[in-house]
């Protein structure tokens, strides 16, 4: 990969709950010379501490993580430290999801389907010119907002809104759609708090009545 143009490497803090994601994606930013990975942390709590401790440069945090989620510690560390930059590296693949972490903070957004070449150009545009958002996240953000009636459900969410109320499972919707079944469960529970529904019942209902589906 190519060199970052710094004279002092980059010193990164990685955050992750899953240890073999942390594993893989700090093999990946080892490759870029001019990286250093000087910490990992698990949650959102250990993060912040460690970034308080030793100030990096860059924070890559994943979102869903135990105790302490990664947009929580975004919001307390674009406090204390606001000379750190805050990237998100996440499977959450939705508009909603990239700006509630730029409005938590963040200066950049990765999906972890990314390929490990736009890692190193991310690295490199943050520190060189303060964000980063790759093709796919900004071609989410630029295009117009598709969502179902009443504009409360985004193009994804109508995708498994549809799926679930034709009485697919989540890792069902998950293989189709090429997600993990943890994203799924997220929009499903995203899905029936904006349509205030408790129940897959009421959401088949509710897909009928708004002809997403046929009865």
């Amino acid at each position: 990969m190519q060199p970052l143009q710094t004279h002092e490497p980059v010193r990164i803090i990685l955050a992750d709950d899953h240890e073999l994601v942390r594993s893989g994606i700090k093999s990946l930013l080892n490759m870029i010379e001019g990286v250093e990975v000087i910490a990992e942390a698990s949650d959102g709590l250990e993060l912040i501490q460690l970034t308080e401790a030793l100030n990096p440069d860059l924070v890559l945090t994943d979102i869903s993580m135990p105790r302490m989620d990664g947009l929580a510690a975004i919001v307390h560390l674009h406090a204390s430290r606001p000379k750190v930059r805050l990237m998100v590296l996440s499977m959450f693949d939705t508009v909603d999801f990239v700006k509630r972490a730029v409005a938590c903070g963040a200066c950049g957004y990765l999906l972890k389907s990314t390929p490990p070449s736009e890692l190193a150009q991310a690295v490199r545009r943050v520190m060189s010119h303060g964000t980063y958002f790759g093709p796919s996240i900004s071609s989410m953000l630029l295009a117009p907002a598709d969502a179902a009636p009443g504009g409360q459900l985004t193009a994804r969410q109508i995708e498994i809104l549809k799926l679930l109320a034709k009485g697919q499972t989540s890792k069902e919707i998950a293989w189709l759609l090429k997600l993990s079944p943890k994203t799924v469960d997220v929009h499903r529970a995203r899905i029936m708090e904006r349509l205030n529904i408790t129940d897959l019942a009421n959401l088949t209902r509710y897909a009928i009545r708004a002809g997403l589906i046929s009865a």
